[in-house]
């Protein structure tokens, strides 16, 4: 583990995870309503979508930008100066803005995950075609087995919990089974404690499983 690139990576991740607050802001939307034009709380114009730092008045970017340098960070560490590397680290980037969206409002943009799917599984298929077949079967099981779930009443799932799913499910895929399940298994540690805690506490809020899902990749990336 080289310490000089860690630290380049964790800058790149603060870095780049600066621009992501507005654009998060403006995107959390409910489903087919167009971009948020002004910040609901403070009113401040959100017109434009490229800003570094907070979104708007009311908000801070110093978490997002502290959560983007620890995932850029933490890869670096794993896989060194891996070709790999330089995928999971542009892969962060519409990760934590997915994360952040569905944090927000419980909504995964059907194309921040196809871009999420370009950029992570695309290189990973040029760097290792002979995986192809088994990544895709990965996500493929994924994908049945979550959709069989949301369809079920009060399976808690949405269809873009699902599609997601089935991205880091093919994406992990190309670095074997163990990688695979140690990426459904996680999600579930994180969000399950969570739910329980919200339960015996009479929360009735519904749980994101999006972060979770990409914290579970991120375990899974930088473990196996």
């Amino acid at each position: 583990m080289s310490a000089q690139l860690v630290v380049l990576a964790a800058v790149f991740g603060a870095a780049s995870s600066a621009f992501l607050p507005r654009v998060a802001h403006r995107l959390a939307v409910p489903f087919g309503q167009p971009p948020r034009a002004a910040c609901a709380s403070c009113g401040q114009d959100l017109a434009a979508w490229v800003r570094a730092g907070r979104s708007c008045r009311c908000s801070r970017a110093y978490a997002v930008m502290l959560v983007g340098a620890l995932v850029a960070a933490l890869p670096a560490a794993a896989l060194g100066s891996s070709p790999l590397l330089p995928i999971h680290l542009l892969a962060a980037v519409p990760g934590l803005l997915l994360a952040l969206i569905d944090v927000r409002c419980l909504r995964l943009p059907d194309r921040l995950v196809a871009v999420f799917a370009l950029v992570a599984v695309v290189p990973l298929a040029v760097l290792r075609p002979e995986r192809i077949g088994w990544a895709l079967v990965a996500g493929a099981v994924v994908l049945t087995a979550y959709l069989m779930v949301a369809l079920l009443p009060g399976g808690g799932l949405g269809l873009g919990d699902v599609k997601l799913a089935a991205v880091l499910a093919t994406m992990l895929g190309f670095a074997g089974w163990p990688a695979v399940i140690v990426g459904l298994v996680v999600p579930h540690l994180i969000n399950g404690p969570i739910a329980l805690a919200m339960l015996l506490t009479r929360r009735g809020r519904v749980l994101p499983l999006g972060p979770a899902l990409l914290c579970g990749a991120l375990v899974a990336v930088t473990t196996v």
